[in-house]
Formats: C-alpha cells, sequence, structure tokens
C-alpha cells in the first residue's frame, strides 16, 4: 500500500489534523516560571468596622536554611525571607497531592530532603541478574523499564535487560529482610546484548532492541517470541511505543535510521511460525552524516547514530530524537512526508523533521559539539522540559515544543562519556534520575521541580544550577539504566546488580546517627 502512488501514505497516520497551525509556536505555549504574587498592586486597607478576615496558616522558610520542613502544608502561603530584601509571598503545591497542573509552574519547596531519605538494603532491595552460560555467575544489565501499571503505584514489575540477551522480570515490591525474593519471569527473545527494553501501553507486550539488528516483541503472559522486526543495517540503540496507537512502534539504530512498525503488517513472503514485520516508513540519516574527506581516496560517509527517542505526552503523533553527533534534537511528524516522492524511489516519500533545535548547547562548553546519551520528558511541575543527558557530562534541559535548549548542569562527580547511561523522569515530574561512568557506582538524583521557573538564556551565557542534586553510592563499576516507579527508584550496575531506592526517613536518620553499625544493613545518600 505504500508503494502505491495514490496512497503513499500509511493508513493508520492518515488521520491527520492540519499541522500547519502546529507550525506557528508563541510564546504563551513555553513552559512559563512561576509567577509571583503582585505586591506592587495597591491593597485596600480594611478599616476596624470591616469583618476581620480569616487568616491562612504561613509558612517561615530561610532560604538558607536545610533544616527538615513540614509537607503537610496543601496550598498554604509561603513566606520566603531573603537577607537585605523585603518578604516575597508565593503559592506552592503541597507535597501530599500526587498530581500536578501541567499548565502552571509555581514554586514548590525544594525536595533534597525527600531525596537525602532515599535508601537500599543490602538483602531486600538487591536483585541479580543471572548468567546463561557457565563461565559465569551475572552478567551485567544494559537496560530496565518499570512498567506502565508500576508507575501508577500497582504492582511493580522491573524489566531488565543484559548483556547476554535474556529479560528479567522483577517484582520489587517492599519486603522484609528475611523474606525470599518473590518469583521471577525470564525471557530469552535474543542471542545478544539488548540496549532498550520498553513495555506496551497494556502492560502485555515487551519491545527488546538488540545488538543483532533486530527488535523483538515478547508476550508477558505466555513468556512466547511473537515478532521479529527487521530493518536496521546495525545495533538497534532505542525504541518507543506509539501511546496513541497500540500497534505501532518506533525504533533508532547506530545505523542513523528511524523505523516505524505496524504490529497488524505482516511480510507476505514469510512462511515462519514467528511473523518478521518491515517497516513500513524507514527514515535514513535521520541527524545527519559524517563528512566525506578529501584526496584520493573517498571515504564512504557514515550515518550518525540515533540515542534516543520519545513520543511528547501532549502530542501523540510527534517523535523526538537524538543522535550520537551533536546536541540538536528533531522533531518528526511521520503522517506527513517533506515531499511526494524521492530521486532514487519516485513511489517512496521522503521524510524531514519538521523542526530542530535552533542552536547546539554541547558547543558552549567545549571546543567540539557532543552526542546526546540519553533523553526524558517532564510532566507535572517540570511539563513542557525535555531534558538531556550530553556526552560531556553535563545535563541539558529543552523547552517544548520548540526544542530550544535553556541552560545546563555539571556535577563534579557526573561522568557520562558513555551512550550506555540513561536518563528517567519519576511519574510524579519532581525528580530526575541518572547513572554515571564512573568506578564508583554512583547514581544522582536531581530535584528538577523548579526547573521550568527561571530559565535563563544561553545567549547571556547563563549557567546556572537547575535543582539540588543527591549522590548515591551502592554497587560497583558504571551505573547505565535506572528507571522510576512510584516511591522508588532502580539502578542498574556493570556489577550484575539492580538496587531499588526508597525514601524511608526513618531508616535514614537512624543509618546517620549510627553510620558504623548500619553500614552492614544499608546504604544510603553521601
Amino acid at each position: 500500500m505504500l508503494d502505491s502512488p495514490e496512497a503513499p501514505r500509511f493508513e493508520v497516520l492518515s488521520d491527520a489534523t492540519n499541522v500547519r497551525e502546529s507550525l506557528h509556536f508563541h510564546a504563551s505555549q513555553l513552559p512559563t516560571p512561576a509567577t509571583l504574587l503582585d505586591d506592587r498592586k495597591p491593597k485596600r486597607r480594611i478599616s476596624q468596622s470591616d469583618e476581620t478576615p480569616t487568616k491562612k496558616p504561613r509558612l517561615l522558610v530561610t532560604e538558607s536554611s536545610n533544616d527538615a520542613i513540614d509537607f503537610d502544608v496543601e496550598m498554604d502561603d509561603i513566606v520566603v525571607k531573603r537577607r537585605g530584601c523585603r518578604r516575597t509571598v508565593f503559592r506552592t503545591l503541597g507535597l501530599a497531592s500526587n498530581s500536578y497542573p501541567a499548565e502552571s509552574h509555581r514554586m514548590l519547596l525544594p525536595s533534597r530532603n525527600i531525596l537525602q531519605s532515599f535508601v537500599s538494603s543490602h538483602t531486600s532491595d538487591v536483585f541479580k541478574c543471572h548468567s546463561r552460560t557457565v563461565d559465569s555467575f551475572v552478567t551485567p544489565p544494559y537496560a530496565c523499564s518499570y512498567s506502565n501499571e508500576a508507575k501508577r503505584g500497582g504492582v511493580p514489575l522491573l524489566a531488565v535487560a543484559t548483556e547476554q540477551g535474556s529479560i528479567h522480570i522483577l517484582d520489587t515490591t517492599k519486603r522484609k529482610e528475611w523474606d525470599c525474593e518473590p518469583a521471577r519471569v525470564t525471557l530469552e527473545p535474543h542471542d545478544n546484548g539488548i540496549f532498550d527494553v520498553k513495555w506496551n501501553a497494556g502492560d502485555t507486550l515487551l519491545a527488546t532492541a538488540s545488538g543483532d539488528k533486530s527488535t523483538r516483541i515478547s508476550s508477558v503472559e505466555t513468556q512466547q517470541l511473537l515478532s521479529i522486526l527487521d530493518g536496521h543495517t546495525s545495533t538497534v540503540k532505542c525504541l518507543a511505543w506509539d501511546p496513541a496507537h497500540r500497534d505501532l512502534l518506533t525504533t533508532g539504530g547506530r545505523d542513523g535510521m528511524l523505523c516505524l512498525y505496524d504490529l497488524r503488517v505482516n511480510n507476505p513472503s514469510d512462511g515462519d511460525e514467528i511473523a518478521a514485520r518491515s517497516a513500513v516508513i524507514t527514515i535514513t540519516a535521520a541527524h545527519g552524516q559524517d563528512k566525506v574527506s578529501g584526496g584520493r581516496h573517498k571515504i564512504r560517509p557514515l550515518p550518525r547514530g540515533i540515542t534516543n527517542i520519545l513520543y511528547p505526552n501532549d502530542r501523540p503523533h510527534g517523535l523526538v530524537s537524538s543522535g550520537s553527533f551533536d546536541g540538536f534534537l528533531h522533531y518528526w511528524d511521520l503522517r506527513f512526508p517533506s515531499d511526494k516522492s524521492s530521486k532514487r524511489s519516485p513511489k517512496k516519500p521522503s521524510y524531514k523533521p519538521l523542526f530542530s533545535s535552533t542552536m547546539d548547547p554541547t558547543t558552549f562548553h567545549g571546543a567540539r559539539c557532543r552526542g546526546i546519551t540519553s533523553m526524558s520528558q517532564g510532566s507535572g511541575s517540570s511539563a513542557g522540559l525535555l531534558f538531556a543527558l550530553g556526552a560531556d557530562s553535563r545535563l541539558y534541559i529543552y523547552s517544548y515544543p520548540t526544542l530550544t535548549p535553556l541552560r545546563s548542569e555539571a556535577h563534579p562527580n557526573l561522568q557520562t562519556n558513555s551512550f550506555y547511561v540513561r536518563l528517567a523522569t519519576s511519574p510524579c515530574g519532581r525528580w530526575l534520575a541518572s547513572g554515571s561512568t564512573n568506578r564508583a557506582g554512583s547514581l544522582f538524583l536531581f530535584d528538577i521541580s523548579n526547573a521550568g521557573r527561571v530559565a535563563p538564556s544561553y545567549a547571556k551565557g547563563a549557567d546556572e544550577p537547575i535543582s539540588p542534586t543527591v549522590r548515591f553510592r551502592g554497587q560497583s563499576g558504571e551505573i547505565g539504566a535506572v528507571d522510576w516507579a512510584k516511591d522508588m527508584v532502580a539502578s542498574c550496575a556493570d556489577d550484575g546488580t539492580v538496587r531499588i531506592w526508597r525514601p524511608d526517613l526513618e531508616v535514614y536518620q537512624n543509618c546517620i546517627s549510627n553510620s558504623e553499625e548500619q553500614k552492614w544493613d544499608w546504604f544510603w545518600s553521601t
């Protein structure tokens, strides 16, 4: 159907809206900083004859204070007292609420104290990735993903992909120290390393991207391999399910290709039991190609690899991709080809990004551009923002949907010079987790609650901290894959272990007061 000149577009992608309207962005669509209550307006004085208004409870917070804060205050007036400045009153959302309005970026109380209270048990919060071969006991995990139900507060099922092509589905429910690990499900869809794994919307299927140049679909219920998706000529690095259509998913590879698959379309020449499917849309060199060197012997240009893709929450037909060469992000709408045909294949439509980033933020901190290793989108208080981890060990923040870089942050111990390191945003949208390539096995948690309040421009050379950061060390080797469920975060390390971190103030305070005794049972923030 795609080869027909009369119907060059895929049927499911034909329910298009007017894309021209999406090109006209204005300032009102950008994430707006928190608005302070206007103290400049004249206020009517209350006379003695007027009825005395009911006063709301107020909380006095000193800006330089790091003491614990009573988080039971909800939608109250908060007073921030700065030295040498007048008091400023602003509205804040209480942490007791699990939902945050995406349209507002109000100032929220810093939650560094909550992040510092994350702890991990040596017995009940650690899982090992068992090896498939007899010459080793464990194998390094490359990717992990919590189910959609786990992010909503259901059973926390974590899919962990390993170097040997196995998938371990772990139940990370909090248990007692003496309880045994719940029974795990193990799948073996590949014989090569798996670099990405994602649950579908119904948590019934798992898609895995592997070094064997294929993406495979496995059933969680039957534990059987259902489909093999071909089309890439090199390692498949990342994938994403279309949230608007349960049968569509897109993959990105080291070959620089973006491939869109429809699980309802089979290759008619296949007679195997396992359905092999080809891509219905293929974009080659999605992030460009390397330049050809001069001289007598010309070198064939190589496409730049795709490192990460994601479907934004508010635009189900949109697709954002990042590359291994620079910090430019591309936004695609695969329903609309850039023209009707290409020169080489008149019947095959070609695609170009609908728009891209206006500048490369990685060039502001070095002599050359650096690639993006991972992306994650904000939600709730961080809605309208995209977070990206650069290969230059910096965390970048972009506005959405314009993909304009806003600011960046560097941590002295954060190292991300590897495309195995991933980012993950918490379900509430207030925290961000990142791995690191340093040998100390470090996990970093960022407080991004107020990342959208103030967004200085790169043109002014601004480079202010995005958020408070907490560092955790509890594993050996590099930590690459991370992901969140409700009230917990998982980190995967090269030592073959998966560790779960949970907030527990009582245990954390006990670890601080009795560190020598508690270090045999717990890990906590450094």
